[in-house]
């Protein structure tokens, strides 16, 4: 079993026409009592679903292989607790599945992938393994209408369908699902209907098992409404805040453009400057003031001439606009007299700063030397 892409040995299962999604209808004497299991862990399978799934090769290609030759390629679905499916034990599953049509499994870089056609729930009766492949025997529950008469259930359906077509402009990404549910179901298959309508939620898997747990149609109806009434809800929640945003972006985008047209009118009647041309005057203004010595104002010079040709908004232009702002600022051909009174500089620093005895040692031999020599020649002091 090396081959990607390798159907899985025994092909289990041809379908009569290809991309079928209709949910077979089989007698009960025809379901299976003991089958195979699966465990899923996102959400559970719904009977009207049919939709492609894939698992680990690993733990389950052996379940998969043993479905193929039993001859009747159905297995069930089971949700379990956790959130790994790999490693889990009868314990972990919960106790109704579904029990689904097997269609092209392949394998393919370690998973398995097949189609997965939904056709009625099943309740775990006993365990017949304790590890993979997992073998159950199981029953298969009747579905009860109690507490509800035809109208009553007539009336969910309708709901739900209703609630759902309010769901349909104001979540895009259901809805091709939600064209397909309302055009394949009505009123008169409401179960069918509480279960797809269930599954195109993003309700927590533990709501969605309460649902498939819920053999009575009615309190089934009335949990799958509420969970599509809680996701219209969140829809226009969604809704609401996307609109928001959009019209604060497009109040800042109408902002923008009226700035920058009022900018160009501006520029036009000479009466505005666009930020490069005002940041060059701006440094050539304080240049004039400055007594630059010849080395620093032929870096200068190279600068302003740099950023003349920069577009303005360039990381490269930020660069170079901050620098200049340092080297206009800095007091060029301004000078202080030197004090280097020892006693006074002492004083200071103990005032100022508490301990560092050997820093302000260093400190006082500097001023010193430099006393002594009669300047300080622009020393810079590194201390370690």
């Amino acid at each position: 079993m090396t081959d990607k892409n390798q159907t899985i040995e025994g092909e289990l299962i041809e379908s009569d026409e290809e991309g079928a999604t209709t949910t077979p209808n089989l007698p009960a004497q025809t379901l299976p009592s003991t089958i195979y299991i699966l465990p899923l862990t996102e959400k559970p399978f719904f009977p009207a679903q049919t939709l492609p799934l894939i698992m680990n090769e690993g733990p389950w290609a052996e379940t998969v292989k043993k479905i193929g030759d039993a001859g009747h390629h159905l297995v069930g679905l089971v949700l379990v607790h956790g959130d790994v499916s790999d490693d889990a034990r009868p314990d972990d599953f919960y106790g109704t599945g579904t029990l689904v049509r097997m269609h092209h499994p392949m394998r393919s870089d370690g998973k398995i992938q097949f189609i997965a056609e939904g056709i009625t729930r099943f309740r775990v009766a006993e365990w017949m393994s304790g590890k993979p492949p997992y073998y159950a025997r199981v029953d298969y529950p009747s579905e009860t209408r109690l507490g509800g008469n035809g109208e009553e259930i007539k009336a969910y359906a309708l709901a739900i369908i209703n609630a759902i077509k309010e769901l349909l402009p104001l979540n895009p990404l259901y809805s091709e699902e939600l064209k397909f549910l309302l055009n394949r179901f009505s009123p008169n298959e409401p179960s069918l209907l509480a279960d797809l309508a269930a599954s195109l939620t993003t309700a927590p898997k533990e709501k969605l098992q309460e649902v498939m747990e819920a053999l009575n149609l009615r309190k089934r109806m009335q949990k799958v409404l509420l969970l599509v009434k809680k996701e219209l809800e969140v829809a226009k929640l969604q809704s609401r805040i996307q609109e928001k945003v959009e019209e604060k972006m497009t109040e800042q985008q109408r902002e923008f453009f009226l700035r920058e047209q009022l900018r160009a009118i501006q520029k036009e009647l000479g009466i505005a400057k666009d930020d490069r041309t005002a940041d060059l005057d701006l440094y050539h203004g304080r240049i004039k003031k400055l007594k630059l010595p010849q080395h620093a104002a032929k870096k200068i010079g190279e600068e302003m001439d740099k950023l003349s040709g920069l577009e303005h908004g360039s990381p490269e232009y930020t660069v170079t606009r901050n620098y200049l702002d340092w080297l206009t600022n800095l007091p060029w051909g301004k000078f202080t007299k030197d004090k280097l009174e020892l006693v006074r500089a002492r004083k200071i620093l103990d005032q100022d700063h508490d301990g560092l005895d050997d820093v302000k040692e260093r400190i006082i031999e500097f001023l010193a030397v430099g006393a002594l020599k009669g300047e300080v020649a622009g020393s810079i002091l590194l201390l370690v």
